[in-house]
């Protein structure tokens, strides 16, 4: 396997998650704004690593593999985060629950490669609008500065995320309800 642009900016999200965790915690007034950069430069290089590879036709599966573990592993990371600084049901709720179907469609993904139906489960556009609504929650999320309009704004965003993150869910076990049938 050859490492190509596209796999290695998908590389750098998962290098930059400790990167990211360790200046969250550091108690300077600039650590905010550049978890704030880390997390948008990481949330373009999710776009342009599918971009590149489809343009450049350098699509691998190991690049299929990696590119939603990534994902995962940054929002994932920032969310508990978030979480635990804000220490505030409203936020953790949601967070917990877009965490939990994000295990549960990796999972789908697993059984369903292990079938030999991997293609079954492709990025929706539904999946497309949820990232870049997370994105905007997680962002203003992050920014959370003493500011209670940016705070609830952030809400807003992210119960949105939630309600696409549901919705595609339910979306995809309807696309593999029939395999579901044949094993149960």
């Amino acid at each position: 396997m050859q490492f190509n642009i596209p796999i290695w900016l998908t590389v750098f999200r998962v290098l930059v998650t400790p990167l990211f965790i360790f200046i969250f915690y550091l108690p300077f007034s600039w650590s905010r704004l550049c978890c704030i950069i880390i997390f948008i430069l990481a949330s373009i290089t999710d776009w342009f690593d599918g971009f590149l590879a489809r343009r450049w036709k350098q699509t691998s599966n190991f690049g299929a593999f990696l590119d939603p573990v990534a994902d995962k592993v940054m929002v994932s990371v920032v969310l508990v985060l978030i979480s635990d600084q804000l220490h505030y049901w409203l936020i953790t709720l949601p967070s917990s629950i877009i965490i939990a179907r994000e295990i549960i469609i990796s999972a789908l993904r697993e059984w369903l490669a292990r079938l030999g139906k991997n293609n079954n489960i492709s990025v929706t556009l539904i999946s497309k609008i949820k990232t870049t609504i997370q994105i905007i929650a997680i962002t203003t999320l992050l920014y959370q500065s003493d500011n209670y309009t940016v705070l609830i704004i952030g809400i807003i965003f992210l119960y949105i995320a939630l309600i696409l993150t549901f919705y595609s869910m339910l979306k995809y076990l309807y696309i593999i309800r029939h395999e579901f049938y044949k094993k149960f």
